[in-house]
């Protein structure tokens, strides 16, 4: 099996990401909040969808389950960010990749795209809706770790 490709930015690990998804509700969040977790201090992590969402509570709740926790945190879209420097964007849905790769063409920042399925789309009983974010939560969790952390002593 070939081994995960480590992001890097100029040869390095990058200081700057932004998780970018269609309306900052569940996954990016969840990428931000798991990332920040398992990053190095000194790196800055973000994250905003490209139109405002609300706050969805299955993701409190699946973040709660591992100890973490967004906060106060609420969804915000690219222009309501505080900075705009980042040497990477994530983005986490084909909506979110097609802007992200729109805003970056005059701008040396490196768009890369995890696709990771929207929960909100399962439908069932509170445990199985659970599950599908869970699913994502999961997914996330493996990604960073095995694409930002993991690498970092090589990066």
């Amino acid at each position: 099996m070939e081994q995960p490709q480590a992001i890097e930015h100029n040869g390095k690990a990058p200081g700057a990401i932004l998780f970018m998804c269609g309306l900052n509700a569940i996954r990016s969040p969840m990428a931000e909040t798991i990332a920040r977790s398992m990053l190095p201090q000194g790196t800055y992590v973000a994250s905003a969808g490209v139109r405002a969402g609300e706050r969805n509570p299955f993701v409190d709740v699946v973040l709660d389950e591992i100890g973490l926790s967004l906060g106060r945190r609420q969804p915000q879209t690219m222009e309501e960010l505080e900075d705009d420097f980042f040497d990477v964007i994530i983005t986490l849905s084909p909506e979110a990749h097609h802007a992200a790769l729109e805003l970056t063409r005059a701008k040396a920042v490196e768009v890369i795209y995890w696709p990771t399925i929207d929960p909100s789309a399962t439908d069932g009983t509170r445990d199985q809706v659970l599950d599908a974010y869970r699913g994502v939560r999961d997914h996330l969790l493996g990604l960073i770790e095995n694409r930002l952390v993991e690498h970092r002593g090589s990066l």
